[in-house]
């Protein structure tokens, strides 16, 4: 087995740029470091490093080998936090999976709650896109997943909170901006920023204008919800949005409902090997709240029909 301090070493002079400085990070002296360093490379087998004018540089398999050396190393200290965390019986860490666009919508405002009621309460949150969530749920280490529904997972326990109604985001410009509600019928013709084949709303919307007469003009079409959003709102046609996507897309909007509805389903997701803390379960609670609150406000917006 790798002497950690050789591995430990290596990391310091990579992330220091020096032997100087990385025997200031680890408390050595530059010969302790350089001896480390020296026993590590012979320890390996291969060559780690150039060696010009008593300066060292990684070779290519140096630079390889780091990148593992630093993955080992980081895992090392995940599972000392965690061995920490369990001996002193601290249940106030919360590790959370969600879309970006949630955590700015109503995930952001129930940490900060969370943490002005608790001092000791902690958080590390994991972004993931919907269209990873099976492959990224069966990977990761987490307390609370948010995702949009159905999942199906022997692992994980579901549990619904909200249901929504997507929004027809446009510019304040659009001729259909007149109108208290967008019907499909209305995007015939209409110029549409479309998402992902693979979207529930792109597979939605699909089927609710497969019979138009005249299609919508589909010039921009993009992964990414937030970005369909940013491009209506600069005048390049109207975006049918999940609503949450819609507001944390940080742009000026015209939002209108949409018709006939297309719903989307949210649930938390828990892994179901390991008992739910208090922590979890107070913060899922905020998560619920705000995610009502926010699509209160939005259809508080909407002209009277």
């Amino acid at each position: 087995m790798l002497n950690t301090k050789g591995l430990e070493a290596l990391r310091a002079f990579v992330e220091t740029g020096s032997v100087t400085q990385a025997s200031v990070r680890l408390n050595r002296t530059q010969p302790q470091v350089g001896r480390l360093l020296a026993n590590l490379e012979e320890e390996v087998g291969f060559t780690l490093f150039h060696r010009s004018k008593k300066r060292l540089s990684l070779t290519p398999d140096g630079w390889s080998f780091y990148r593992q050396v630093d993955r080992h190393l980081a895992s090392q200290e995940s599972l000392q936090k965690l061995a920490g965390r369990l001996k002193s019986r601290q249940n106030h860490h919360v590790r959370v999976l969600t879309a970006p666009h949630l955590s700015n919508s109503i995930v952001n405002d129930a940490l900060a709650i969370m943490a002005q009621r608790s001092e000791q309460f902690s958080a590390s949150v994991d972004s993931r896109v919907r269209l990873d969530i099976e492959t990224w749920v069966g990977q990761e280490n987490f307390d609370l997943g948010i995702t949009v529904l159905p999942l199906d997972n022997p692992l994980l326990e579901v549990e619904p909170f909200i249901s929504v109604n997507v929004v027809a985001a446009m510019n304040a410009e659009n001729p259909l901006a007149s109108k208290s509600v967008i019907t499909a019928d209305d995007l015939s013709g209409a110029s549409l920023i479309a998402l992902h084949p693979r979207s529930v709303v792109r597979q939605s919307l699909t089927r609710l204008i497969a019979d138009l007469e005249t299609p919508p003009l589909i010039r921009f079409e993009t992964t990414n919800g937030i970005l369909a959003c940013q491009l209506a709102a600069r005048g390049l046609g109207v975006a049918i949005s999940d609503p949450f996507i819609a507001t944390s897309s940080e742009v000026p909007l015209v939002l209108r409902p949409f018709e006939p509805a297309i719903t989307l389903d949210y649930g938390f997701i828990f892994p179901i090997w390991q008992e739910r803390s208090k922590t979890v379960i107070e913060l899922a609670a905020l998560i619920r709240e705000h995610a009502h609150q926010r699509i209160a406000t939005i259809e508080s917006g909407y002209p009277a029909r």
